[in-house]
């Protein structure tokens, strides 16, 4: 008999699953037929719409906009990005959802091959955290770890990369662990602080570990906070890695992106993970049905901005609409990506 799920509130009052990369309940499988499998099908869904006349489209995704929530957050926010937890909402999968977001069409949505390749976006960046991770962890036993999350919300791929580490190396987290979120967001933040307290119940992934989350609001066109803040655990001897999946690197400006790695690299960050969009016709078209700002630089936009800030790309992968990549400090050589 499965185990129940995890639940965490939200600062909304209703609770919402945790989503675990390692139970089958929420893993996607990432061999690579299966992933080509879900981008030809994404591909597929797309070439179908764009046959639709546009007047027709509009009408029909205003009718569905009206019928599903994570249709209204997506297509009908005027925000210029998606919200940290309507993203995570859209990454739960169709069986998982809940109220208010388990009606059928919430559900058709969320099967649909995009959200599913979204899903494969955190599950593939929480893997490059935690594997990238591994050696440091190795060379260090007891030193604190900091896993960096800017613009993360609820930082579900640094909470995954820490189960995916404790499930096939426990040994490595016998240390003080903390999440830092640096988001200008709070709910995201508020339900990912009670979403990791879920799964430091007895019996759960990361029961028994000294782990805690800490926000800080932040806003990455300043990044002086985070320099701050690096040059502050400067002293303890700790591991920092970073992520942002789904922000900094897909929403925010070059000079944005480049001043925040900067400052990571003069804080001896030897390893972030994150999402860079895709620079194609299909993500462009995305970009167009929707009011969200990407910024869609591809690997070969990305990688300059990267130098800049003085890292390299070390490792990529793709699904779909963005590229999942670890980056390594320039100085180390061996890490660097051959871009094709």
């Amino acid at each position: 008999m499965p185990t129940e799920l995890a639940h965490a509130a939200t600062r909304a009052g209703y609770s919402l699953p945790v989503i675990d990369v390692t139970d089958p309940r929420f893993a996607v499988p990432d061999d690579p037929q299966n992933v080509r499998a879900l981008i030809d099908a994404a591909i597929r869904d797309e070439s179908r719409h764009r046959s639709v006349p546009q007047f027709i489209m509009r009408l029909m995704l205003k009718s569905l906009t009206r019928r599903s929530l994570l249709a209204k957050a997506l297509f009908a926010a005027d925000a210029p990005f998606l919200d940290g937890l309507s993203t995570y909402v859209m990454k739960l999968g169709p069986d998982n959802l809940v109220p208010p977001y388990d009606n059928p069409v919430d559900r058709k949505f969320a099967a649909s091959p995009q959200l599913t390749l979204l899903r494969l976006r955190t599950q593939q960046t929480a893997r490059l955290l935690a594997d990238g991770l591994l050696a440091d962890l190795a060379e260090a036993p007891g030193a604190p770890l900091h896993l960096i999350n800017i613009a993360g919300g609820p930082a579900v791929d640094s909470l995954n990369a820490l189960i995916l580490l404790r499930r096939h190396r426990p040994d490595l987290l016998q240390r003080r662990i903390a999440i830092d979120v640096f988001d200008g967001d709070e709910a995201g933040p508020y339900f990912g602080g009670n979403a990791l307290a879920a799964m430091m119940e007895s019996g759960r992934p990361l029961a028994g570990l000294d782990i805690r989350f800490n926000h800080h609001p932040y806003d990455w066109n300043r990044p002086t906070l985070l320099s701050q803040w690096l040059e502050a655990i400067a002293g303890t001897g700790a591991i920092v890695a970073a992520s942002s999946e789904g922000g900094l690197f897909e929403y925010g400006s070059d000079d944005a992106i480049v001043e925040n790695l900067s400052a990571l690299r003069s804080g001896r960050v030897k390893l972030i993970a994150g999402s860079v969009t895709k620079d194609d016709e299909a993500r462009r078209r995305m970009n167009n049905v929707t009011r969200f700002r990407l910024v869609p630089r591809g690997l070969h936009g990305f990688a300059p901005l990267a130098e800049r800030g003085g890292f390299a790309i070390a490792t990529a992968e793709a699904a779909h609409l963005s590229d999942q990549v670890a980056l390594r400090p320039l100085s180390n050589a061996s890490a660097t990506l051959a871009l094709p």
